[in-house]
Parts: C-alpha cells; structure tokens; sequence
C-alpha cells in the first residue's frame, strides 16, 4: 500500500478515537452507555443497525466465498438481513413491553434469575466470538495491505475499538458508527464494485470465464443454505448486539422501520461482496488464502487515495461489529451477572465503572483469542452455532407459549449447549448436525419439563385441597 493510502487510514483511525472521545462526554447514565439513552432517529438507527450486521465476515468472508463459490456466496450476508427482518416484523413490540437492556434480562422476567444468569454466560460467550471474527479481520486487511505482523495488526484494530468503546459505550459506538456506515456504503457500492467490475473486463467477462455455478443461487449447496439459515437467520434474532441495538430507537415504530430497512441493505450488500469475489477469480485467481480476496483486490485495482478510503471502509464495517459485540458481551456480565448477583445496589457512578472495567477485561480477552485462533469463519460458526441453538427456543417459545415453565427454560440452555459443543467436537465446526441436535434437545426439554412442571404443580393443587377436604 503506498503513501497516500496510508496516511488516510491513519487519518481514518485518528478520526474514529477523536469521535469516540466526544461521544464518551454524553455516557453519564448506565441508559446512555448501555443504549445511546433511546434516543436514536430513522437514520442514526438505521446506520448503526446496518453497520453492526455487516462486518468481518460480511465483508471479508463474504468476499472469499464469492470467490469460492459466485453468486450463491451472498448467502451468509443474505440470512443475517432476514433474521433482522423477521425481529423486526414480528417481535419488536413484544420485546419493547418487557422495558429492558439485555437479551439474558427478558428470560430473567419470564422466567428466574437462573435461567437470567446462565443464558448472560452463553449469550456473552457468543458476542464475544463475534468480536473474535471482527479483529482477526481487521488483523487480515492490515496484515495484506500495509505488511504487518499478523498479530501486530490485531492488536492496533482491536486496541482502536476497545479505546473508543471503553470510553463512550453505546454514544461513541453510535457516533463513529454513523461515520462508517457511511465510508462503507461509498467505498463498498460506489467504488469497489464498478472498479472491479472494469479490472475484470467487464459483466461479459465475468459470464464468459466463470463456470456456470458462479451465476446460480444455490451454487453453494442446498445444505450450505440451510446451515446458514440455522446459524445467521435464527442468531440474529436472539443476538444481544442486535437486541441492544433496537432498544436505541426512539419509537417502535423507527425501530421496526429500521431493521427491515437494515434487512433490504444487507441482501445488497451482501450480491456486491459477492460480486467483489468474482471478480477477484478473473484477476487474482491464484490467491493461496482466499481469506485475502478482498484486500488483494483492492490492492490489485485501486489507485492510492482511492485505496486508502475503500479499505477504511472495510475496516469500518469491522470496527462497528466489533465495537456493538464486545458492548453487548461487556453488558451481559456487568447487568445480567455482576450488578443482578453480586453487586445488587450500586450507584449509577459505580455502574459505569463497572461497565468500562468489564469492556476492557472483554476487550482485552477478544484480542488475545483471535491471536490464537486467526479464522474467521471458524470463530463465527463457533459463536452462532451455539446461540441459535441454546437461546432461540426459550426465547420463541418464552414469547408465544404460556405455558414455558422457568426450570425448562434453565434445563433447556445447560442441555442443547453441552449438546451443541459435544457435536462440534465430534462432527466437527462446519457440520449443521449439531445445531439441529441443539434446536432439537431444547425444544424438547422445554415442552417436556413444562409439561411435567405443570402436572406436578396440578397434582399438588389436587393433594392439597383433598386434605383440606379431609380436614373440614
């Protein structure tokens, strides 16, 4: 990368902690860091929702699997705006009546703090394997593009985000949000797709050189499809980074509005990556680590000042995942553990010291696990496969079913999850099987145990007035 480009990106990141500064000075209630005060407009929530769906693997996977595969990679991206679509649609209202911050917080209502404290751990373990994705991401652009150690480069994107995020919470998440959204749009649909769309020789081209798969919907595989629908689709609507999100909207009606607005841009989003992807098959189509397909491709079509603001573009959809995940990770320990079982009366001053230890104990732990791990499709697998199929169900079946008991709900999360982790152990991250095994073992238990819950409680009721009887 040359001069020029790089000094943009050094002014992109300058950028982004100066506005994250300013955003720390309006977090002085546990409400403004946790949720922007629920205060957000049409466009302020619709960029910030956008830009928290779109990240690392949106991007960057994205990228590589239409590289991989064509069209049909659109697909990751393409289920992640349908689970926003449905949350939208169907139970936002439901979820506004509950009045509250956390994902784990709603169980703890409907159900006991038990089941609060053990979905907050499983729901915190997944927000945090997504922020895991969004550095080894950001690790992976700087690493291609400027020539830096690998983990040196993930060290410098996550410190970035975990310095403004540690600061202002959701205000400065909020903030430099809206600025990425916006460098992403116009890099991502203005820049990098006719740019390399030429570099490639054209549309003709593309459908002259390209096997005939690479322009089928389902060249990815049927299979694919569905474990994309059972990871993303289901995981965004149960996703505390997401739920978070939609409790920053000013009225329901803004925040239905967004998401399905949120939902569209994402189907596009995710045809221009992929189209980004084929192209980069025509050009580079020796690529040893297709995990690289984008940043070679900028690097390979774009002159530098051009660079410089396409790549801050791809980082940017990087640091606003990262920054929304590793708050919502930081805000399931701090309200829905710590401050609901250890700390049951401090103060809001001591809340929010909590809250900024908390994200930098997160942060810091984020960074040293995408060191370790360095795949980022792996680590998002991981993350979903394991909260689509432990918190889904008592989540559903919490809203429209009655007769949901709390013991179900608790046995329900401990057992698809040991479930769910035994079967990615033994089949394997990348097989569907466990997170069916998963959905399965809890819908199970939930209707099982609720059942026996309330024939118990019906043979007490019965046992109790017999005696009564007895006793008259």
């Amino acid at each position: 990368m040359n001069s020029t480009a790089l000094l943009i990106m050094i002014g992109y990141f300058t950028a982004l902690v100066v506005v994250g500064i300013i955003g720390s000075r309006r977090a002085k209630t546990s409400e403004d860091y946790i949720l922007a005060g629920r205060n957000l407009g049409f466009f302020m929530y619709f960029g910030c929702l956008a830009a928290v769906i779109l990240g690392g693997a949106s991007t960057i996977g994205t990228t590589r699997l239409g590289y991989e595969y064509g069209l049909s990679g659109m697909w990751l991206v393409f289920m992640l705006g349908l689970g926003i679509m449905f949350l939208g649609v169907f139970l936002l209202k439901k979820i506004a009546n509950f009045k509250v911050m956390t994902i784990s917080e709603f169980l703890g209502k409907r159900f006991n703090k038990q089941t609060q404290l053990i979905s907050a751990l499983v729901a915190s373990i997944y927000a945090m394997m997504v922020t895991v994705t969004q550095v080894i991401g950001m690790g992976t652009i700087l690493n291609v593009l400027v020539g830096w150690d690998l983990t040196l480069s993930m060290l410098v994107g996550g410190g970035i985000v975990l310095f403004y995020t540690i600061l202002g919470g959701m205000w400065s998440v909020t903030m430099t949000d809206i600025v990425q959204f916006i460098v992403m749009t116009i890099g991502i649909f203005f820049i990098m797709v006719p740019m390399s769309i030429s570099s490639a020789g054209g549309w003709s081209a593309l459908t002259n050189q390209l096997p005939d798969t690479y322009f089928s919907f389902t060249g990815i595989g049927l299979t694919q499809i569905f474990h994309y629908f059972l990871l993303f689709a289901l995981g965004m609507v149960v996703g505390q980074d997401i739920w978070q999100r939609v409790f920053t909207g000013k009225t329901l009606n803004i925040s239905r509005t967004g998401a399905v607005f949120a939902g569209v841009y994402s189907l596009l989003y995710g045809l221009a990556v992929s189209i980004i992807g084929m192209c980069a098959f025509i050009v580079l189509p020796n690529l040893d680590d297709t995990q690289n397909a984008f940043a070679s491709m900028a690097l390979e079509v774009l002159p530098g000042g051009v660079l410089g603001f396409v790549l801050a573009g791809v980082v940017s959809a990087l640091m606003s995942t990262a920054s929304g995940t590793l708050l919502a990770s930081s805000t399931l320990i701090t309200n829905d553990i710590l401050k609901a079982h250890f700390f049951k009366d401090i103060n809001e001053k001591q809340f929010l010291i909590l809250s900024r230890t908390v994200t930098s104990i997160i942060g810091a732990a984020t960074i040293v696990f995408a060191i370790w791990i360095q795949d980022l499709l792996v680590a998002l697998d991981v993350a979903y496969a394991v909260l689509t199929g432990a918190i889904f169900v008592p989540i559903i079946l919490g809203f429209f079913w009655k007769r949901a008991t709390a013991n179900a709900a608790f046995y329900s999360i401990i057992v698809s999850t040991i479930t769910i982790l035994a079967g990615l152990a033994i089949e394997g991250i990348t097989s569907t099987n466990p997170i069916i095994y998963g959905i399965a073992a809890s819908v199970v238990v939930m209707v099982v145990v609720s059942l026996l819950s309330e024939k118990n409680q019906n043979d007490e009721q019965d046992l109790s007035a017999s005696e009564e009887q007895i006793a008259k």
